[in-house]
């Protein structure tokens, strides 16, 4: 009986160690700093589309209507 005592305790804690080290794997970065990390996830969301720009057209439409008021004025006043 005392020896069966011993054995489930030394097989408890060659278990916990087992798991112990298999936690520890698995928190392993694959990065060694932040700046890889954030350039991947940069790539990434590149990649999926996110950073596209979007062309604004409100400042073309605004020159052009400056512009029309401008040479309406121009010809009223003018």
């Amino acid at each position: 009986m005392d020896s069966s005592r011993r054995r489930n305790p030394q097989a408890a804690l060659m278990s916990l160690e087992a798991a112990a080290a298999s936690a520890r794997g698995g928190f392993g970065c694959m990065f060694s700093t932040s700046e890889e990390f954030e350039m991947a996830l940069i790539t990434e969301r590149r990649a999926q589309g996110r950073y596209v720009q979007r062309r604004m057209r409100w400042p073309a439409i605004l020159f052009i209507g400056f512009a029309l008021m401008i040479a309406g004025t121009a010809l009223l006043f003018g």
